[in-house]
């Protein structure tokens, strides 16, 4: 049982090291709950949401 937990630590351990290595954004302090970054839907995804909330009343009306 203890090769299991030893062998369980020394994957993670190397893990970690190559993802920290290879340059990937890792970060270990848990979830940002950062309201100044706000996502803002795009002008194109505003109007497919525009078209597709205008065509809804007509598609519910023809299924009647």
């Amino acid at each position: 049982m203890w090769k299991l937990i030893v062998g369980f630590i020394a994957f993670a351990a190397l893990a970690l090291f190559i993802l920290m290595k290879s340059g990937g954004n890792i970060d270990m302090s848990g979830e940002k709950h950062d309201v100044s970054a706000a996502h803002e839907a795009s002008p194109a995804a505003s109007a497919a949401i525009e078209a597709a909330s205008a065509a809804l009343p007509a598609a519910s009306a023809a299924s009647q």
